[in-house]
């Protein structure tokens, strides 16, 4: 990023003025800019684009299955490279800002810490909902495209009547339907929180080596937590009953790391069942809970590091 930031910042005075959201536009619409250039962005969307389209190679049975397939590879593509770009981008961030020089320069002007941070996390976040949407055109665009090539078959095959009917409700009911922007959103604050765990490993990591292979770990950890939680609490050998000690040790994994199963919906979107309500807004709630807490521990991290 460059060492002049827009003049919303550095036409600022040398003394704080209170928190400022023109600060941290100016530093989340550079740090959008330094990523957007980095090729790490244009590569992993490419894959991303690439999955998705190789998906209608994958499709060689009824229709229901065909857009089952085409759901199932398209929504793990968007979480697993979504989470990459996360991961990989917000890694850099701390480490290029202090390599070159930049991060002192900001905050000599001065910028209070806790909105450089809030900067870079919405820099990585419009990053994040850019690569999302991007996708997400693509997806659209060739579930739609097969859907009116399996309703051309499908009207060329059936004369009028109930069953043509049926049919076109079945082929209706199969592609587009409520769940799939819910599933969508669910992802991106799947990587969202990834991006605001990254981040807060990054103001205390040594290296962006370091910072990613951390995050990869609580990642996985966040995925097989879950099921050892249950393992030790419910399916304890000879059915013993947990300890007290080990009750506290799984609420302390529980509370520091996420549950990355919840945010995993991408089943239901792909059989069709629907996201209630309620489900989604308490599962994007704890996420954004999860960004908040990871941001102020980041914060009193990065508040106390000597720069």
């Amino acid at each position: 990023m460059s060492a002049t930031l827009s003049p919303a910042v550095s036409s600022r005075p040398t003394q704080h003025t209170g928190f400022s959201l023109s600060r941290i536009w100016a530093i989340a619409s550079n740090t959008l800019l330094e990523l957007i250039r980095l090729k790490v962005f244009y590569f992993m969307l490419l894959f991303g684009v690439v999955i998705i389209g190789s998906s209608l190679f994958m499709v060689k049975f009824s229709f229901q299955e065909q857009f089952q397939v085409l759901k199932d590879v398209s929504l793990g593509a968007m979480s697993i490279f979504t989470w990459l770009l996360a991961v990989l981008s917000t890694a850099m961030l701390l480490p290029n800002d202090i390599e070159d020089r930049t991060l002192y320069t900001i905050l000599a002007k001065p910028v209070p810490r806790l909105e450089y941070l809030l900067g870079k996390l919405i820099g990585v976040l419009l990053m994040l909902a850019i690569a999302m949407t991007l996708m997400g055109v693509v997806f659209a665009a060739i579930l739609y495209s097969r859907q009116q090539t399996v309703l051309a078959e499908t009207l060329a095959s059936l004369p009028p009547g109930k069953e043509l009917d049926a049919a076109l409700h079945a082929l209706q009911s199969a592609t587009f339907n409520a769940n799939l922007l819910p599933g969508i959103a669910l992802i991106y604050i799947k990587a969202a929180i990834c991006a605001a765990l990254t981040l807060l490993i990054s103001t205390f990591a040594s290296s962006s080596i370091f910072t990613i292979m951390v995050s990869i770990m609580v990642y996985l950890i966040g995925h097989v937590q879950p099921i050892a939680r249950e393992y030790w609490l419910t399916q304890m050998p000879g059915g013993h009953e947990p300890s007290a000690l080990l009750k506290i040790f799984v609420g302390f994994v529980a509370l520091v790391f996420p549950d990355f199963q919840l945010f995993n919906l991408v089943d239901d979107v792909v059989v069709g069942n629907a996201i209630p309500l309620a489900m989604f807004l308490k599962t994007a709630g704890l996420g954004c809970s999860y960004i908040a807490i990871y941001t102020l521990v980041a914060y009193a991290f990065f508040a106390n590091k000597e720069l």
